[in-house]
């Protein structure tokens, strides 16, 4: 019996179903975490390269993410979930191995850029086909009836392992060195690979899939809300330490935690919102939040307020991807789900790639408050394209994003 026909399931009994395969979105993004309080400070403090160059080099991760999505929907759909985490955990383990030679061949700058570049972008590769295949792989335990519950489950393990990352690999970076973080991504990767062998894989389903080109063009409306909205976690993520250097505020990285703190209890507490009110409605106050700590954190005078103002971004970003993500993928077929899913997800790797460096230029030109100002009228932007999506939704009630 396929999970979609199967009896319904109490709460407890879907997570207890959901929980073994977002760990390993969990173990993915904690590779990702460690190193990203403290690549921007490496590049710019260690290497000697500019603030610009800084923050394209770790958004490159999210080039290669994006341009990996198509591979990662694909795999999802033909060669299984469970295959598709195992491809994407290979990469994460190798991404560890160049991190890892990054910090060794140190005194070489231009080869360690390099390295490092070829780090984040294994790393890309391995995140787009674990957060694809994890969330598919959740899907086919529990059924589509729970689309916006294993997409918000994913994101609590994506940003759960962000919030221990960021502040853990600081530590271990401070005590042991920049070579240790190599070694733990590497090791990471390897528990998540021998983790997933005995877990059941789920089967692939068949049916009519449309191409790439028809599921990208139908989900289009939603992915530009969703990269708007990304904004400000990708300018959290890359600027915030060097925002608080540049006023000499201390305790950077807990601005990272707070904002997965609250992203964490903002899923936990109203993930039911989604399918209470409709996505369109939960996005447009998710937006409006946002919007509103990225202000704050625009104009903050002291650390303590622009940790709120990441907080309250953390919290308004915390149901942006699922509550538009359930309306997307309920535009295509069962057989196209890792496509759509993965189509959609380009925007928020093309969010963060673009992120990095325009908010690197943002920053070298009107300093770095400035960056969360511009990353404020992107959410204000989403509010708007959200609000549209949703009339157009209330006409056309059979074709939401028609």
């Amino acid at each position: 019996m396929s999970a979609d026909l199967a009896p319904p399931r109490s709460e407890f009994a879907t997570t207890v179903q959901i929980l073994p395969v977002v760990f390993f979105t969990f173990l993915c993004y904690l590779t990702i975490g460690l190193p990203l309080a403290v690549l921007p400070g490496y590049v710019h403090a260690d290497l000697g390269y500019s603030a610009v160059l800084a923050g394209g080099a770790i958004s490159v991760q999210y080039v290669a993410t994006l341009l990996s999505r198509q591979f990662a929907g694909r795999s999802a759909d033909t060669l299984g979930p469970k295959k598709t985490v195992s491809i994407g955990l290979i990469g994460c383990g190798v991404s560890g191995v160049f991190l890892f030679l990054t910090v060794l061949l140190g005194h070489w700058h231009a080869l360690s850029l390099v390295l490092l570049v070829l780090s984040r972008l294994a790393l890309g590769f391995g995140e787009s086909l674990c957060g694809t295949g994890a969330i598919l792989w959740g899907i086919g335990r529990i059924g589509t009836s729970h689309n916006a519950r294993v997409i918000s489950w994913n994101g609590i393990a994506t940003y759960s392992a962000l919030a221990i990352g960021a502040p853990l690999g600081v530590e271990l970076s401070h005590f042991v060195g920049y070579w240790v973080l190599g070694i733990v991504v590497i090791a990471l990767a390897a528990l998540g690979y021998y983790l997933a062998r005995p877990i059941a894989p789920v089967p692939v389903v068949h049916g009519e899939r449309m191409s790439y080109g028809s599921v990208f063009t139908r989900v289009l409306p939603h992915g530009i809300g969703l990269a708007l909205g990304s904004a400000g976690f990708g300018s959290i993520a890359t600027f915030i330490t060097l925002y608080y250097a540049s006023r000499h505020w201390s305790n950077a990285a807990l601005s990272l935690t707070l904002f997965g703190l609250m992203f964490i209890g903002a899923r936990l507490v109203f993930s039911n919102t989604i399918k209470t009110y409709g996505g369109f409605r939960v996005a447009i106050a998710s937006f409006s939040c946002e919007c509103a700590g990225l202000v704050l954190l625009w104009l903050a005078p002291t650390p303590h307020l622009a940790m709120a103002g990441a907080a309250l971004t953390g919290f308004g970003f915390a149901l942006v991807f699922p509550a538009l993500g359930v309306e997307a993928v309920g535009l295509v077929p069962p057989a196209s789900r890792g496509a759509a899913l993965s189509a959609y997800s380009v925007f928020l790797d093309l969010s963060l790639g673009v992120t990095g460096p325009l908010a690197g230029y943002i920053a070298g030109a009107f300093g770095y408050a400035s960056v969360y100002f511009f990353a404020a009228l992107a959410a204000a932007a989403a509010i708007g394209l959200s609000t549209l999506l949703y009339r157009r939704s209330q006409r056309v009630p059979q074709a939401p994003a028609a």
